[in-house]
């Protein structure tokens, strides 16, 4: 398994921050897309879908292939997975805080 350092894991949640991006990439969970697909949904012009783009392409949560005049975008998922881990610990933190909350209310005649 390839390890992300942090700065990269850092480029990733800074990509995933905005809401924009996130619609992107739900889309092209669905499938591949061009720009022009991803663009439709959204209020702004292509060339603002497409910085979005570069900037989901440059933290490695997309790839791009040129076809003709064409750009094909793919999501690239691969990068979400250390993000993944790491929030995945800090769900474990809190399912086992609120689960000895919940026991220590069951346990309270209050």
């Amino acid at each position: 398994m390839v390890r992300q350092s942090r700065s990269d894991m850092d480029a990733v949640f800074g990509a995933l921050a905005d809401p924009t991006r996130r619609a992107i990439l739900t889309r092209l969970s669905q499938g591949d897309a061009t720009v022009n697909e991803l663009a439709e949904p959204h209020d702004m012009s292509l060339a603002a879908v497409s910085r979005h783009v570069h900037v989901l392409a440059d933290v490695g949560l997309m790839s791009r292939i040129r076809e003709g005049k064409n750009i094909r975008c793919q999501l690239n998922a691969a990068p979400l997975r250390e993000a993944t881990s790491w929030l995945t610990g800090y769900q474990r933190f809190w399912d086992q805080k609120l689960d000895a909350l919940g026991e220590f209310l069951e346990g309270d005649d209050v």
